[in-house]
């Protein structure tokens, strides 16, 4: 099956099991980003509520930036379930556990968003998986690869965008997994290329825009996303 419209986490370790039912609550992200409750409400009731909204409203300011990497954390924690569920034919053990692990930590990822998030988070997004191969070794490490890179363009971009410090400082060690990740990726499909294309003559990782992410991402996402509020500079 490659639509997927619900993701549900499938026997998980216990250490990921462990981790979503503890450490991935709203109040220890509160307490983490040094923020109350209120100051949660404050920053949500600046989404535009009170006008028409067309498809999955994502909102403004920093709440409209953390529901953004939400939305790609849903797609990618989908991608990797279903990769797990049924690996590609030819898939070393090696390259099981590898997945495994991936499809955890990004499992792991959507729901400290959603938790963290409360209810400013948007709701679960439906996906289209269909014109990837499951079944196919390239296709699949082709398509994650190309999730992976994405991901880290996306919060190498939006780290510029957010107004917290300690937003920032969430996003830079959820991109250093992510980063790991897309290493990892590219030396499964060739030795010797963990840095890849998204790297620049400095050595400096390319960013990239929501609005260039969602587009890229838009393929995979069956529903319509609304992220004209989210800021820009």
């Amino acid at each position: 099956m490659n639509n997927l419209t619900k993701q549900e986490v499938q026997e998980l370790p216990e250490e990921s099991k462990g981790f979503l039912a503890s450490r991935v609550q709203r109040r220890s992200f509160l307490k983490y980003a040094g923020m109350s409750a209120v100051g949660i409400a404050l920053v949500a009731a600046g989404c535009k509520k009170d006008k028409q909204i067309e498809g999955v409203y994502l909102g403004s300011g920093d709440i409209g930036i953390l529901n953004y990497a939400y939305a790609l954390e849903q797609l990618e924690a989908a991608f990797y379930i279903q990769v797990v569920t049924s690996f590609y034919s030819g898939a070393s053990d090696d390259e099981k556990i590898f997945l495994t692990d991936i499809r955890d930590h990004e499992i792991a990822h959507r729901e400290f968003f959603k938790n963290a998030l409360g209810g400013s988070a948007i709701p679960s997004l439906e996906v289209d998986f269909s014109t990837i191969d499951f079944t196919s070794r390239a296709s699949v490490l082709g398509t994650a690869m190309a999730f992976e890179d994405l991901g880290v363009t996306a919060y190498d971009g939006a780290g510029y965008l957010f107004k917290s410090a300690d937003y920032l400082l969430l996003a830079g060690k959820i991109v250093s997994v992510e980063a790991r990740h897309a290493a990892l990726i590219r030396e499964l499909l060739s030795t010797n290329t963990f840095l890849g294309a998204e790297v620049d003559s400095n050595s400096v990782n390319i960013s990239r825009s929501p609005a260039e992410v969602l587009s890229a991402a838009g393929k995979y996402i069956k529903t319509k996303i609304n992220a004209g509020d989210l800021p820009t500079a």
